[in-house]
């Protein structure tokens, strides 16, 4: 498989995109990866890059978005942090490869046993770490079962996994609010905006 090349790129729509990380999530979930040879890609790609989606998603070492979507050198731009949410920072690395370096799909990629939800969930405070839980919290909060606080914790994965989920969708109404770019981009079809769930226990992801 060849590195994308400005043609290709020109040729991929937003649901293209989408469905060109479902195949590549497939084959490794069936333990099989795409025929590509990364030197050539290092060659390929040395004088520009036309990736075809963003994606969004955790520090977590078991969800690497190249791996889990079996993708090669300049396909995706990656961009990751505890917790997928978004700050300034991140909102302009996506306004950069939307907008100016035409990437077509944005992904924000939440996993199942997060351990920067389950800190949310605990409220925990350390160091740099306690302005981090804070912006995950929310999304805490807004998960409203059970209402039994003994379990609202992370003990209760269940509770975690919601938490998740609910976490990425507010980090995508937060790209779209705070994203005039980005926003007016999926209103005009030029991109699209999803959220996806990574199941550390089977390698399948689940988009919505």
């Amino acid at each position: 498989m060849k590195a994308h090349t400005r043609e290709t790129q020109s040729t991929m729509t937003p649901q293209k995109a989408l469905d060109f990380l479902k195949e590549g999530n497939q084959r490794f979930q069936n333990n099989l990866k795409a025929n590509r040879n990364l030197l050539e890609q290092v060659n390929d790609t040395s004088e520009g890059q036309f990736p075809f989606a963003t994606i969004l998603s955790c520090i977590d070492s078991r969800v690497s978005a190249e791996l889990v979507f079996d993708q090669g050198l300049g396909d995706v731009f990656s961009i990751r942090i505890a917790g997928n949410f978004v700050n300034e920072d991140i909102l302009g690395s996506m306004e950069f490869a939307s907008k100016l370096a035409g990437t077509k799909l944005i992904v924000v990629l939440g996993h199942t046993s997060c351990g920067a939800i389950k800190g949310a969930c605990d409220h925990a405070r350390m160091g740099n770490l306690t302005a981090l839980i804070n912006k995950i919290e929310p999304a805490v909060a807004a998960v409203k079962e059970p209402k039994d606080e003994s379990l609202r914790n992370s003990k209760n994965l269940e509770f975690v996994d919601a938490v998740s989920t609910e976490n990425v969708l507010q980090t995508i109404k937060n790209v779209r609010d705070r994203s005039e770019i980005l926003a007016e981009m999926e209103k005009q079809g030029e991109i699209k905006i999803i959220g996806a769930m990574y199941d550390i226990s089977t390698g399948a992801v689940d988009f919505y």
